[in-house]
């Protein structure tokens, strides 16, 4: 309900944001722009079409509950830092396992970074994510809280896809900013696999995967795509990883490919973020 109030409010920002960047030369790109839609109505058809299987399943971990932390207004203070903390690391796995990489990669997958890229939503986290959140309650808190704190999560984030705001000054000491969330959209090599955040950053400072936005930023993939057509945006990867992983060599080899951190090879052909990471402090 929350994020059908929150559609109208949206596309006024979106609409906004195209109207400041044309009268800064620096306009929305048509194609992009629609796939970032496709796939954002994708992942809403998706989310419906699995609703109910995903919130029964937070029901019936609910009858395992440790506590009861479904009373009292002070229930949401425990529960959005939680449900934040769970985010956190979903979102950091869906970096670091390229079979959940597969599902993920597609929201990066925009060399734009604008308003419409907080809409190109994976069409199959709703199937890898759910289980990110299955301590919230089986701790004890009510599923419709928890449903609702998500979707509150998810409003949030929306505004973080812009480049017209800058510095926040002491707030991005505590919560997730468009300055942090720039540097985890960009492909520069020392941004690679930094600020999961959701809400707040505190957990990127806490877990060591922080970095400030210093350099400027080059969106998008270390290999970026070629195309906008939807399907291919949201499967491409799957697509890779399953050849990659019928062509190995070795069953230790297949496993790697499908659950190791992206860009990992056996032969060392390609790199991953921290391999890439590694090389750039040695030669810089």
């Amino acid at each position: 309900m929350i994020i059908a109030y929150a559609v109208p409010v949206f596309i006024a920002l979106m609409v906004a944001e195209m109207f400041l960047r044309r009268r800064g030369g620096r306009g929305y790109e048509r194609r992009d722009t629609l796939s970032s839609l496709a796939m954002g109505i994708g992942n809403v058809v998706v989310h419906a079409a699995l609703k109910a299987t995903t919130f029964g399943f937070t029901v019936w971990l609910s009858q395992f509950a440790l506590f009861d932390l479904s009373h009292g207004w002070w229930i949401w203070l425990l529960l959005i830092p939680a449900e934040d903390f769970c985010y956190y690391w979903f979102h950091r796995a869906h970096h670091e396992v390229r079979l959940l990489w597969a599902a993920h990669v597609n929201h990066h997958s925009s060399r734009h970074f604008n308003l419409s890229t907080a809409l190109r939503q994976s069409w199959t986290t709703p199937l890898t994510g759910p289980i990110f959140w299955a301590p919230l309650p089986l701790l004890g808190f009510a599923p419709l809280h928890i449903l609702t704190v998500q979707a509150v999560s998810l409003v949030y984030q929306f505004w973080l896809h812009t480049e017209h705001i800058g510095r926040l000054g002491p707030l991005e000491w505590v919560f997730n900013t468009p300055s942090h969330h720039r540097v985890h959209h960009g492909r520069n090599v020392e941004y690679l696999d930094r600020n999961y955040a959701g809400i707040f950053i505190v957990w990127d400072r806490l877990f060591g995967t922080f970095a400030p936005e210093r350099a400027p930023v080059d969106y998008g993939l270390t290999r970026n795509l070629t195309t906008f057509h939807p399907l291919r945006v949201a499967f491409h990867e799957w697509g890779a990883m399953l050849r990659d992983a019928w062509r190995a060599r070795s069953a230790r080899d297949r496993v790697g490919y499908v659950l190791a951190a992206p860009g990992w090879s056996p032969d060392g052909s390609s790199q991953t973020a921290r391999e890439l990471q590694r090389e750039l402090r040695t030669t810089g």
